[in-house]
C-alpha cells in the first residue's frame, strides 16, 4: 500500500467518525420552504453540511412528465428546534409537508483524473456534452486543511509568464497568492496566462489547472473555455463553472469543488493550481444565503463568518512533505475592488489569509501599462525562495530600479532642473517598464524571460529608444531563437546561470548590438 492509499483511507475514516453511527432511518418534514432554503422540523441527530433528500412527491401517469431526479440539498444551519438546508436543484418542487431524509453523510463530489480538460458544475458533473466522467473516488466537498507537520517549504516556482511577477512577484507551488484590483483591470488575464504558460513546463511536472468560475457570464466562461482549447491548454485544465445564473448554493460551492478537485491531484503526489475568479462574488453568494438563513448581518451586512469561510478555504493550498508524497495545491484567488479600495472588508479578509497580492492600479492600466501591476502594493511573502537561481540573480536589481524610479518620477514633476545622474535614473526606469510590459495572452517561457531582464539590467538598453522597446524585445528574442539557441536550452537545463552561460550570453548581446544598429541611438 502505498503512502498516498494510507493518506487518502486516513482521510475518508476521518469523515466516517464523523457520520451518526446508527441504523434507524432519519426522517424530518418540511415546515417551511422558499428562496432556495427549506426549514426542517424533526430531523435528529443532523450534522453541518450533511446531505439530505427530500421525498418526491407528485403524481406519475403515462401523461405526466413530471421530472423524477431526487431533490438534494445540505445542511447549513443547526437550531433548537429546528434545522435548515440549502437546496441545490429543484427548490420550486418542494412544498410544506414534505418528507426529508437525512443520509449521514457530509456534502462530496465524485473527482477522477477523467475530469481533465473538461467543464464541470459545482457538483462535479459534466456540463461540456461531451458525455459522462467516470468516477474514481467522492471526497467530501469541505475538510481540514493539513497540519505544519504534514507540510513542507515552497521552494518551486509556478511559472506565470509575466515578466513582471515571475521577476519581483514571485509565486510558489503550494502558495496563496491574491490577484486584487478593479473592474477590468486585468486580474483574470493574468490567471489565464498562468494557465497558458504551464504548457512550456515539461509534462511530467507539469501542474493540473483548475479554473473556478464564480457567478461569472456564461458568454465570458464560454469565451474562456475556447481560448484554453484553441491554445492546447485544456489538455491539463479542469474548468469549474458556477455562473451568473446559478442558484447562489451552486456560487457558493463551486470554489470547494475547486479545492476538493486539486487535493484529489496533491494526494497522488501531483501539483495542482486553482483559480478562484472571483470571491468577491463568492462572498456575495454566501451573504445572500446567510441572510435568507437568518443569519444575523455583521459588517457591511456579510455575516461574522465570512472571513471563516475564506480562511477555510485557502487554507487548503498546501505543499505536502515528500513522507505524504510531496504533491502541492497552489490557490490565485481574485478579489474585485471598488475604486481601488483595499481597506475593505472582503479585500482586508482574503489579504490578511494569502501570501502576498498581485495589486493591479487603475491609473498605471489607464496609462497602457499592461500588465498594470503596482509593484509598491504587490508583495510576494514567499519570496525569492519560490525563483530558479537565474531568475534570482538577473531579478535582484530591477525592483530595486523601478521604486527609485517610481519615486523620482514623483519628484520631477516639482523640479525644473536635475542632474544628470537623476536624469539617467529616470530614462532607465523608462525604459524598465516598458520592458516589462507584455500582452494579454502571450506569456513567456522562463528561459526568455531571463535572457529579457538580463538584457534589461545589463545597460544596452540605455541606448534604445523608449518606443523602440517593443521592437527591440521583438528583435532580442527573435535572435536567440536563431543565432543563440544553445544559451536558451542552457538555462532552461540547468535554472541557473553558470559563469561560462553568463559569459557567453554577454558575447551574445554584444554581438546582438552590433547586428541591430538601427534599434540603438548612436551618441
Amino acid at each position: 500500500m502505498t503512502m498516498n492509499t494510507i493518506l487518502i483511507e486516513k482521510i475518508r475514516k476521518e469523515i466516517e467518525a464523523l457520520e451518526p453511527k446508527t441504523s434507524v432511518e432519519r426522517v424530518g418534514t418540511v415546515v417551511k420552504a422558499g428562496d432556495g432554503i427549506a426549514e426542517i422540523d424533526g430531523l435528529q441527530n443532523a450534522m453541518m453540511a450533511e446531505m439530505v433528500v427530500f421525498e418526491h412527491v407528485g403524481k406519475k401517469t403515462l401523461n405526466d412528465t413530471l421530472d423524477a431526479e431526487p431533490i438534494v440539498g445540505f445542511v447549513l444551519n443547526l437550531e433548537e428546534d429546528y434545522v435548515k438546508a440549502v437546496i441545490l436543484s429543484g427548490a420550486e418542487r418542494i412544498v410544506e409537508g414534505m418528507i426529508v431524509k437525512g443520509t449521514g453523510k457530509t456534502l462530496s463530489i465524485p473527482v477522477s483524473t477523467g475530469m481533465i480538460g473538461r467543464v464541470v458544475n459545482a457538483l462535479g458533473e459534466p456540463v461540456d456534452g461531451k458525455g459522462a466522467i467516470k468516477e474514481e473516488d467522492r471526497m467530501p466537498i469541505e475538510r481540514i486543511a493539513f497540519g505544519v507537520i504534514d507540510r513542507a517549504g515552497v521552494d518551486t516556482p509556478v511559472h506565470t509568464g509575466i515578466k513582471a511577477i515571475d521577476s519581483m512577484i514571485p509565486v510558489g507551488r503550494g502558495q496563496r497568492e491574491l490577484i486584487i484590483g478593479d473592474r477590468g483591470t486585468g486580474k483574470t488575464a493574468i490567471a489565464l496566462d498562468t494557465i497558458l504558460n504551464q504548457i512550456t513546463e515539461p509534462k511530467e511536472t507539469r501542474p493540473i489547472c483548475i479554473y473556478v468560475a464564480i457567478g461569472q457570464k456564461e458568454s465570458k466562461i464560454a469565451r474562456i473555455v475556447g481560448e484554453l482549447e484553441e491554445r492546447g491548454a485544456m489538455a491539463y485544465t479542469i474548468v469549474v463553472v458556477a455562473g451568473a445564473s446559478e442558484a447562489a448554493a451552486l456560487q457558493y460551492l463551486a470554489p470547494f469543488t475547486g479545492a476538493t478537485i486539486g487535493e484529489f491531484f496533491m494526494l497522488k503526489g501531483k501539483d495542482a493550481v486553482v483559480v478562484y475568479d472571483d470571491l468577491s462574488k463568492h462572498a456575495v453568494a454566501y451573504r445572500q444565503m446567510s441572510l435568507l438563513l437568518r443569519r444575523p448581518p455583521g459588517r457591511e451586512a456579510y455575516p461574522g463568518d465570512i472571513f471563516y469561510l475564506h480562511s477555510r478555504l485557502l487554507e487548503r493550498a498546501a505543499k505536502l512533505s515528500d513522507k505524504l508524497g510531496g504533491g502541492s495545491l497552489t490557490a490565485l484567488p481574485i478579489i474585485e475592488t471598488q475604486q481601488g479600495d483595499v481597506s475593505a472588508y472582503i479585500p482586508t479578509n482574503v489579504i490578511s489569509i494569502t501570501d502576498g497580492q498581485i495589486y493591479l492600479d487603475t491609473d498605471l492600466f489607464n496609462k497602457g501599462m499592461r500588465p498594470a501591476v503596482n509593484v509598491g502594493l504587490s508583495v510576494s511573502r514567499v519570496g525569492s525562495n519560490a525563483q530558479t537561481k537565474a531568475m534570482k540573480k538577473v531579478a535582484g536589481k530591477i525592483r530595486l530600479e523601478l521604486a527609485q524610479f517610481r519615486e523620482l518620477e514623483a519628484f520631477m514633476q516639482f523640479a525644473s532642473d536635475l542632474d544628470k545622474e537623476t536624469k539617467d535614473r529616470i530614462e532607465k526606469g523608462r525604459r524598465l517598464s516598458e520592458l516589462l510590459k507584455q500582452t494579454n495572452g502571450k506569456p513567456l517561457s522562463f528561459e526568455k524571460e531571463v535572457i529579457v531582464i538580463f538584457a534589461g539590467i545589463s545597460g544596452i538598453i540605455d541606448k534604445v529608444k523608449v518606443e523602440d522597446m517593443r521592437l527591440f524585445e521583438d528583435k532580442l528574442s527573435e535572435y536567440f531563437d536563431h543565432h543563440a539557441k544553445g544559451i536558451v536550452d542552457a538555462i532552461k537545463k540547468e535554472h541557473a546561470i553558470s559563469e561560462q552561460t553568463e559569459a557567453n550570453l554577454k558575447l551574445a548581446l554584444a554581438d546582438f548590438v552590433t547586428s541591430h544598429p538601427e534599434l540603438f541611438i548612436v551618441h
